[in-house]
């Protein structure tokens, strides 16, 4: 494979400050079905020193992405972020477990910030259905780390929900 991905037309590049295989590494050991492929090496002295790791192509769950190093000149923000669409409960606290690990941050209603500053939205498959109402909602914007449980009783739609009423 190339270094840039030609099985998907969009590829989001990810820019580092000198710590592009570590994270990449990282990324890696957190989601199940991923892979490393090419890298690159810079051919001359600029922001990476000739040599050493420039770019890597990885993908995620069957998404392709290129880690640069970069520099310091650009961090990343909340503008941009990466939904992982979650089937359970089980899989939002696996994700936001390693995601928030070794300097991670929870931010508010399933976003947080990694430890390379990359900001990630773990949410449950059905949250559009589960925030429909105001009730499920409000319940969202209370919480860190979405509970599924939760907001199915704030929403009305849990099999609990329906017993207590």
């Amino acid at each position: 494979m190339s270094m840039i991905p030609s099985n998907t037309r969009i590829t989001p590049f990810l820019w580092f400050d000198g710590n592009a295989e570590e994270a990449v590494n990282f990324y890696c050991s957190v989601f199940k079905n991923s892979r490393r492929f090419d890298k690159m090496n810079s051919a001359l002295d600029t922001s990476v020193p000739k040599g050493k790791v420039i770019t890597i192509s990885f993908e995620l769950d069957g998404q392709a992405f290129v880690a640069l190093n970069g520099g310091p000149n650009f961090k990343f923000n909340e503008a941009v972020s990466f939904m992982i669409r979650c089937e359970n409960q089980e899989e939002i606290d696996y994700y936001w477990s390693k995601l928030t690990a070794e300097g991670g941050q929870e931010i508010q209603c399933g976003w947080l910030k990694d430890k390379f500053g990359l900001a990630w939205q773990v949410v449950p498959a059905q949250i559009a259905e589960l925030v429909s109402t105001p009730k499920g909602m409000e319940a969202m914007m209370k919480m860190k780390k979405l509970v599924i449980a939760e907001l199915e009783k704030a929403n009305g739609s849990s099999k609990s929900a329906a017993a207590d009423a």
